[in-house]
């Protein structure tokens, strides 16, 4: 059966309802994961989580190994993964605690993070203009309305680097280009599980306005930390009312995202990458 993916960013190390089925470590082609993975129910549905950063918040952003995030929730079976993350504001009507169902990505990181599956030996190009599922996004949204919650539909989320806040210079810089958001690991997520054919949606959870705001000159981590934990219960109210509501078909163009992506000579792709990946290429090397 498939199952619900959850990844949980600062903050999100647990979930309040989850009836927990068992903890593992989850051994991947690339990697470890950022830490084990909590499967179990949520409102009578299957639930993979796992805390972005690991419990404690051990991992940085650029150190996060999302390759073997995403290939450990494909191998338990996520069909969809819901990513919530902690994020600063690049517009006035973006408020500090308000959501943002995010649709668009731009990337601005510089140490060439793995966010590809497809680099040994073979090659595969993703339709990748819709960076997120549109009904899984639509899901969250409704879900948002429905708890009364300051939800905003759409959204791009600029992927700086970190584990720095942006200079006001490049705070600036970002608010011409007319960004939203700005985080600091949701683009490799999205990228990774596209690849995977899994469908992917970001809840944004605004903290701050970055350093832009004439009000806020500096983002504090005392800044971030308290407002990042009155936004954490709403935000683990709203993954059950997702949760409650998915159907258990996915009627999106996501589970087929590689049909036409691979353009690798099947007879010339290494027999190891064919076993390592087999759980994301198999039924298209038949």
């Amino acid at each position: 059966m498939s199952k619900i993916g959850i990844i949980g960013g600062s903050g999100l190390y647990k979930i309040d309802g989850l009836e927990i089925i068992k903890q593992l470590k989850v051994k991947t082609p690339f990697g470890e994961p950022s830490d084990k993975f909590t499967l179990g129910r949520l409102e009578g549905k299957e639930v993979v989580f796992l805390p972005r950063h690991g419990v404690g918040h051990r991992i940085p952003p650029s150190q996060i190994n999302y390759r073997a995030n995403i290939f450990a929730m494909k191998k338990l079976g996520a069909q969809r993964v819901i990513s919530v993350t902690a994020c600063g504001s690049l517009k006035e009507g973006l408020k500090p605690l308000d959501f943002v169902v995010v649709d668009q990505f731009v990337d601005r990181t510089n140490h060439g993070r793995d966010t590809t599956f497809f680099d040994r030996g073979m090659v595969a190009h993703i339709v990748f203009s819709h960076p997120v599922c549109p009904q899984l996004s639509a899901s969250i949204y409704a879900a948002g309305k429905e708890l009364n919650l300051n939800m905003h539909k759409g959204g791009t989320y600029l992927n700086m680097e970190g584990p720095q806040f942006s200079t006001l210079a490049e705070s600036k810089l970002y608010r011409s280009w007319g960004m939203d958001v700005i985080g600091m690991t949701n683009m490799a997520e999205a990228r990774l599980c596209r690849e995977a054919e899994i469908c992917y949606s970001t809840l944004a959870c605004i903290t701050d306005y970055d350093c832009w705001h004439p009000d806020q000159s500096s983002v504090t981590l005392e800044m971030v930390m308290s407002n990042l934990q009155k936004n954490i219960d709403n935000a683990k109210k709203l993954i059950c009312q997702v949760v409650k509501g998915l159907g258990s078909q996915r009627t999106c163009s996501c589970g087929d995202a590689l049909k036409f992506a691979i353009v690798t000579d099947k007879k010339l792709i290494p027999s190891k990458t064919k076993k390592d990946l087999g759980i994301i290429i198999g039924k298209y090397l038949e």
